[in-house]
């Protein structure tokens, strides 16, 4: 079977203080509440009727509602608090109508029984004090009487308030986790895949089934069985199940159950490819064609192969043009044909060629070393300011190493409350504050209890110490975590997330799963955000990859499903497409790619750029993607692939400060490269 597209995920869990997106609603429906549909039932309570401490009931304007409203007195720590009933705990939406007839905003920290929920809801401008908008904040409501406090954060106070509209609350409560799956029955090409029944407070809809984090079938919530088809023979199958409400809940990932099908009756291999030519040789392509194979039931494909690493499969016809060859380098490469039952043929005929010589648009590949040895699973790789050492987390270990520019490496310390998902959670990005000489602050982003976090500590040059968390709340699921923190050219920590095997959350706005986010280095949301909370984009499955080019634009790489993998270019606002596609597509408002290829040759995870160049390292390509930046344009050119099955999977590529150089870290000791622990690498690569 060939190894897993290593994805991730996050999640933001109902913590201590739970930081809440809220949704701009001037003169808009409520909208986008996570795994709900809008609330039309509400309840209004008058500001004039609240408790309000250094600000006063005022009628000297017009188009309130009650008998007046509450005119903030101008200092900090101004309020109105309200008693609200809750009929059930939940999330919901509260509303506050406001005017604010001076050019200044007067943000508010809403509060719920004592506890703040949204830091600095912005609060501007409105035409005059006669004109009354409104900003929707989800705020976390107990069952029976809440106290939702608006307090001003700034020495302007708050804005005019006339009242606060309480929505139901949503059913934010999960379905529970799945029972064992088990395969009863199992084929030579499909199996039956049963399952413990899930229980919600409402009721289990729909149960989705999982092969390593790509979701291939889903059952309806009253059945605890499927009957799975397609299947190649002899092949284990990593499964897992999810149950899912009406609502868009989803729980926790079900245990694992491994599979294997069994081998086929059919034992005749096909015959040998006929003859192998090459023609039209270029910098980074070749055209191929054979002679068809026969077999005693069907041919369907052939595997264009150097030793035993596939470099492409072809499904129809007996030629190709192989593409993503990397410039001024030998091949030596044959045609292996498969029948349905798994069954290779002989080899055909080897060709040897050359490519021609490398173009101008950007340094390659010249040379490559082992830098460093004995590691497991090296996630994160983040250069200090000074860039003669770098911090690299280990994800499964929760260690971090100092590690200098001859590979030399001193543990300094772990990573307190961090947990695995037995799949791809655990220690995963690290980042250093660019003002790391006076603050000594490292940040990091980890699986934890409730879900994914982003935390701070302080590092000293020797020694970790602190621990602070920052955000919380990102949804974790055994895959599809993100992971990935880099500070931009404005000073901001941007962090991506995967939308924990719960599609629907990528395209939410007020979610922080599925996105790229935004945010200071004290857990506020990034002023200028498109949306006013932290989301920068949104409609992203399963992100690793971020890098920043020579113009300050970041790119983002990102795992597809089972169609294709994108390389992106992020912009403030924009939507990038999942669930709804994958790949390129024509739906209007989301955002294609500037690259894509086939699952089974990219799997990317970091991405690093040298000299207007994208380097893209891959997991189940093993391969090093080299994608040109065409100038200053928002295009590339044609990527080409190094290394193909040289080092196996290959995690985090980053570039190494002062130098063309990269430093690329291997995935290879997990239970995907079957290697034993300590049998990671990271390398070091010369760009010529």
């Amino acid at each position: 079977m060939t190894r897993d597209r290593t994805p991730e995920r996050g999640t933001r869990g109902l913590s201590p203080i739970l930081s809440l997106v809220l949704t701009l609603a001037l003169a808009v429906p409520l909208a986008g509440l996570t795994g709900t549909a809008a609330h039309a039932a509400t309840t209004d309570y008058q500001a004039e009727d609240a408790t309000v401490v250094q600000g006063t009931v005022a009628t000297n304007h017009t188009g309130y509602t009650g008998t007046g409203f509450v005119d903030y007195t101008n200092v900090t720590g101004s309020s109105v608090e309200f008693t609200v009933s809750a009929t059930a705990a939940g999330t919901a939406p509260i509303a506050l109508r406001y005017a604010n007839g001076t050019a200044v905003d007067r943000p508010l920290d809403i509060s719920v029984n004592g506890t703040v929920v949204a830091t600095a809801v912005s609060f501007p401008a409105t035409a005059d004090w006669n004109t009354w908008a409104t900003r929707t904040v989800n705020v976390p409501l107990a069952a029976g009487t809440d106290r939702v406090r608006a307090t001003a954060t700034t020495a302007n106070g708050g804005p005019n308030l006339d009242r606060i509209s309480v929505g139901t609350a949503a059913d934010a409560q999960a379905p529970t986790r799945p029972g064992q799956p088990s395969c009863p029955d199992i084929g030579e090409d499909g199996l039956t895949l049963a399952w413990g029944a899930s229980t919600d407070n409402v009721g289990v809809t729909a149960y989705d089934l999982y092969e390593h984090g790509n979701k291939i079938a889903e059952a309806p919530g009253s059945s605890t069985g499927k009957a799975l088809t397609g299947l190649a023979p002899n092949t284990t199958y990593d499964l897992t199940v999810i149950a899912r409400d009406a609502a868009g809940n989803t729980s926790p990932a079900s245990p694992v159950v491994d599979c294997t099908t069994k081998p086929s009756s059919d034992t005749t291999p096909p015959t040998e490819p006929g003859t192998l030519s090459t023609a039209d040789i270029t910098s980074n392509t070749v055209d191929l064609a054979w002679g068809p194979s026969t077999d005693d039931r069907s041919v369907i494909a052939y595997d264009i192969r150097s030793g035993d690493t596939v470099y492409k499969t072809v499904t129809t016809g007996t030629s190709t043009t192989l593409t993503g060859l990397a410039c001024d380098s030998p091949y030596s490469l044959n045609v292996v044909a498969r029948d349905a039952a798994g069954n290779l043929s002989e080899p055909g005929n080897t060709v040897t060629f050359t490519t021609k010589a490398c173009a101008t648009d950007g340094g390659v590949p010249s040379s490559v070393a082992t830098l460093s040895t004995g590691w497991t699973i090296p996630w994160g790789i983040y250069w200090m300011p000074d860039g003669q050492s770098a911090l690299v987390t280990e994800r499964d270990d929760f260690r971090v190493w100092k590690t200098v520019k001859d590979g030399t490496r001193t543990q300094v310390g772990t990573v307190p409350d961090v947990v695995t998902t037995n799949g791809e959670g655990g220690l995963l990005g690290v980042a250093v504050d660019p003002k790391w000489a006076t603050n000594h602050y490292v940040y990091f982003m980890h699986t934890a209890s409730e879900g994914n976090r982003v935390v701070r500590m302080t590092y000293n040059g020797t020694t970790l110490t602190g621990y602070t968390v920052l955000l919380q709340g990102i949804k974790k699921n055994r895959y599809h975590n993100g992971g990935r923190l880099a500070f931009g050219p404005d000073g901001y920590l941007y962090v991506s997330t995967g939308e924990a095997q719960t599609p629907d959350l990528a395209q939410d706005k007020t979610s922080l799963n599925g996105k790229i986010l935004r945010m200071t280095t004290d857990g506020k949301p990034a002023p200028g955000n498109p949306f006013g909370n932290y989301v920068y984009s949104y409609g992203h499955r399963n992100p690793q990859g971020l890098a920043f080019d020579r113009n300050g634009r970041l790119w983002e790489a990102e795992f597809g499903n089972s169609s294709k993998d994108e390389l992106n270019l992020i912009k403030p606002g924009a939507n990038y497409g999942w669930p709804t596609c994958e790949g390129s597509c024509s739906v209007a408002g989301m955002t294609n790619p500037k690259a894509t290829w086939n699952v089974d040759e990219a799997s990317p995870s970091g991405i690093a750029i040298v000299r207007n160049v994208v380097y893209m390292a891959s997991l189940r390509g093993e391969r090093l993607w080299r994608v040109p930046i065409n100038g200053d344009t928002e295009s590339v050119g044609t990527p080409t692939a190094y290394y193909v099955g040289t080092y196996g999977r290959l995690r985090t590529v980053t570039k190494v400060p002062g130098a063309d150089q990269l430093w690329l870290s291997t995935t290879n000791c997990d239970n995907n490269g079957n290697q034993p622990d300590g049998s990671d690498k990271i390398l070091r690569v010369n760009i010529g």
